[in-house]
């Protein structure tokens, strides 16, 4: 769910929307009573903002062995549920990091989804239709703070600098000046510090003061609608098992479970901007027949689509809500706040360890600013469909509920429902190679896809490193092959045929297939595999 607007207390940045001469300026004037200069302190990455994001990011970075410092104006994890809903490809990470157990002893899941009043729902098997193509099939619910929680432990336990009550005042990229760094002023402990890094994150939510620091463009549109959302106690009308949508006479509602004994979250369209707890419920109770025995907590906002202009502005970058927000709708926000983090936290650790060059950092913009303003259009669709309050989108609603959700339950089986599970789940992103003729190296349909996670193969993954995968042959491995890159492992024949016999795949740190190389005789192409290492700025 996105954050607020705003900048958080304990600083400020330049006003929005005024700009430095191309992205720098110089430090603001320290607060009032700050004599003479903070003392410096050097890192590799600054990150800003400790929500999942961040966390994860810091987290990711930690593992492999780069310096950075994790500050947040908070005094520690958020209290407040917020986002919930982990898709499977968001577990397949926390597999990779040696968190997914944990994490799935906390969350409750949901392997489908009812769509319709309780007495006729219409019901989707979302696992069903994602079994075989992931190992954490369905949707898996866990509170934003309980996440954090998990997140915060593990960083703590890989030696991570996580700095809450420290809040970034001001920030200035000086990296295109000889010996530059980024520097940020920041308050914390009741003094003022400096802290100088080659690169910063921005995962400081929707009202990012990084990225109005750089004075980058917000783009898109918020939505006049006003939501409400509640976590409730002992509610009833609704299934514990799964995700349930139901529409009303005048909105509709979404409905998360997050326990036994009706834990669970209701999402609905507000009747204005200043709906109070008492008259949504009982609105709810009516309209939706949900009713509840106690509030956890209640809020309300506004939808917000939008996407921000760049990614990256030289040695700062976005990631999360900072770069992109929109619709709950479907759950995804969150989830691809993470693979924002993992993608931009390891190709920054290649580029430390001298594995990639400087010039491989462009392809965080290009691949996750592509997968956001997909999201966004598609997002924005359903949101339009489900929740504007209007007669049409009502009827809408209605008609979905009676004949198209008849028609999802029946092909969650069939290819076309498989693949929209995937899309759902997050484990069907592809980063297309931007080339025609495709090269040699790319002309195989899982390049650019997350490899598929097996039991034979989850624990090589789980290195977080460059490696060669082989299925049904064992090739030699080259003599020149720099040895940061794992591999080859060899492993059983895939019998579903996704993978070749007759290829050897390059695999990115973060589960991403790189490259596809011709393999005969036991030996790999060693020239096309020269090429995928030029061509993904490889350092060999």
């Amino acid at each position: 769910m996105p954050e607020p607007s705003g900048q958080p207390s304990g600083g400020h940045l330049r006003p929005p929307g005024s700009r430095r001469h191309e992205g720098t300026g110089r430090f603001g004037r320290p607060p009032d009573g700050v004599v003479g200069e903070p003392p410096v302190e050097h890192t590799d990455v600054l990150v800003v903002g400790a929500g999942p994001t961040g966390l994860l990011a810091a987290l990711v970075l930690a593992r492999r062995g780069v310096r950075a410092v994790l500050v947040d104006g908070k005094a520690g994890p958020t209290r407040e549920s917020r986002a919930l809903a982990v898709q499977a490809r968001t577990v397949e990470v926390y597999d990779q990091l040696g968190l997914a157990e944990e994490f799935l002893a906390r969350a409750h899941r949901a392997a489908r989804v009812q769509i319709g009043p309780p007495g006729r729902p219409v019901v989707i098997d979302l696992a069903a239709a994602q079994r075989g193509q992931t190992p954490f099939p369905g949707l898996h619910v866990l509170e934003q703070s309980r996440t954090e929680e998990l997140l915060v432990g593990a960083l703590r336990a890989a030696g991570g600098d996580v700095r809450w009550n420290h809040a970034l005042l001001d920030l200035d990229d000086r990296t295109a000046e000889p010996g530059g760094r980024v520097e940020a002023l920041l308050s914390g402990d009741g003094a003022v510090s400096r802290l100088h890094a080659r690169w910063c994150v921005g995962a400081d939510g929707a009202g990012s003061l990084v990225r109005r620091s750089l004075g980058l463009a917000f783009e898109g549109v918020t939505d006049d609608a006003v939501f409400w959302v509640a976590d409730l106690r002992g509610a009833t009308g609704l299934p514990e098992d799964c995700l349930a949508m139901r529409a009303g006479g005048r909105g509709f509602g979404v409905f998360y479970p997050l326990g036994p004994g009706g834990h669970a979250r209701v999402i609905s369209i507000a009747a204005g901007p200043d709906v109070g707890p008492a008259e949504a419920l009982a609105t709810a109770h009516d309209d939706l027949g949900v009713g509840h025995e106690s509030v956890d907590w209640f809020s309300t906002y506004r939808v917000h689509h939008r996407v921000a202009e760049r990614f990256r502005h030289g040695a700062v970058f976005l990631a999360g809500d900072a770069a992109h927000v929109h619709s709950p709708v479907g759950g995804q926000g969150m989830n691809t706040g993470l693979q924002d983090a993992q993608d931009l936290a390891h190709l920054l650790a290649d580029v430390v360890h001298g594995h990639v060059t400087h010039d491989a950092l462009d392809r965080y913009e290009r691949e996750r600013r592509r997968v956001a303003l997909r999201l966004v259009r598609v997002t924005d669709r359903a949101f339009g469909l489900l929740a504007r309050p209007s007669r049409g989108t009502a009827l809408l609603r209605r008609g979905f509920a009676t004949a198209a959700a008849p028609l999802a339950a029946r092909g969650v089986r069939n290819p076309v429902g498989r693949r929209v599970a995937g899309y759902v789940g997050q484990y069907r992103i592809r980063h297309h190679v931007a080339s025609a003729p495709l090269p040699v190296w790319a002309d195989d349909r899982v390049v650019g896809r997350r490899l598929l996670p097996t039991e034979e193969n989850r624990p090589s993954l789980r290195s977080l490193a460059w490696q060669l995968h082989s299925y049904g042959t064992q090739p030699a491995r080259p003599a020149d092959l720099p040895d940061w890159i794992e591999g080859p492992h060899a492993f059983p024949a895939d019998p579903a045929g996704r993978w070749r016999a007759d290829r050897t795949y390059l695999v990115r740190p973060d589960g991403f297939v790189a490259a596809a190389i011709p393999t005969s005789g036991g030996f790999l192409d060693e020239a096309v595999l020269h090429t995928a290492f030029r061509a993904h700025h490889l350092r060999v």
